[in-house]
C-alpha cells in the first residue's frame, strides 16, 4: 500500500467541467431509469409514450452535453493527475475515452435504430423529429439491440469509474476523487 499523500493541494477540474460531469451523471442515470426496454411493440406502445419521450429527451441531452464536454476538454485540458503507476494512468485514460465514446454511441444508435425502423425521435416538449433516412426494419432492430447493449456497458463502465474514484480516495489516499468534487 502506498503512503498517504497530503491532501492540502488539490489540482481540480474547473467548476464548468465539474458541472458537465455531474449533470451528465444525472442525465445518464435518468435516461437509464426512464428506459422502456424490450421489443419494438413494447417500446412504441402508446402506454409508454411518456417514458419513451422522456428517455429520448434525456438521451439527446446527454449527446449534446457530451459534444460540448469534448469541445471543452480539448480547449481546457484536465488537471495534472496524482502520481500513478503507468498502467493505472493508461487504464484511466482508456476508461475516460471509452465513457466518452459510449456517451456518443448510445444516443447515435438509438436515433438511427428508431429512424431505420420508421419511428420519429420523440422529445417531450420539443416534438417529433421525423426520420431523415430510408426505412430498413432489420437494420433498425439490430441498431436498437446494439443501443441496449451499449447502454448497459455505459452503466457498468460508469460504475467501475465510480469504484476507481473511491479506491483512489480511500485506498491510495490521493486527490483523484477530490479533483472532481465541488468545494474547498
Amino acid at each position: 500500500m502506498h503512503a498517504p499523500q497530503p491532501l492540502t493541494v488539490v489540482e481540480r477540474y474547473s467548476a464548468t467541467a465539474q458541472v458537465f460531469h455531474w449533470v451528465t451523471v444525472l442525465l445518464v442515470v435518468g435516461a437509464y431509469v426512464a428506459s422502456v426496454g424490450g421489443s419494438e411493440m413494447r417500446v412504441y406502445s402508446p402506454a409508454n409514450d411518456f417514458r419513451r419521450g422522456l428517455h429520448e429527451l434525456l438521451g439527446m441531452s446527454v449527446f449534446a452535453l457530451t459534444l460540448v464536454r469534448v469541445w471543452w476538454r480539448a480547449i481546457f485540458p484536465p488537471p495534472k493527475s496524482s502520481e500513478m503507476p503507468v498502467l493505472m494512468e493508461l487504464g484511466a485514460r482508456l476508461g475516460h475515452w471509452a465513457i466518452y465514446a459510449l456517451l456518443v454511441l448510445v444516443p447515435v444508435t438509438a436515433i438511427l435504430g428508431a429512424w431505420f425502423e420508421g419511428h420519429p425521435l420523440t422529445l417531450i416538449a420539443v416534438g417529433d423529429i421525423q426520420p431523415w433516412i430510408p426505412q430498413s426494419e432489420q437494420l433498425g432492430l439490430v441498431l436498437a439491440n446494439i443501443h441496449g447493449w451499449l447502454g448497459d456497458a455505459l452503466i457498468w463502465l460508469a460504475g467501475l469509474h465510480a469504484v476507481a474514484a473511491l479506491y483512489h480516495h480511500f485506498w491510495r489516499r490521493d486527490t483523484v476523487l477530490l479533483s472532481m468534487l465541488p468545494g474547498r
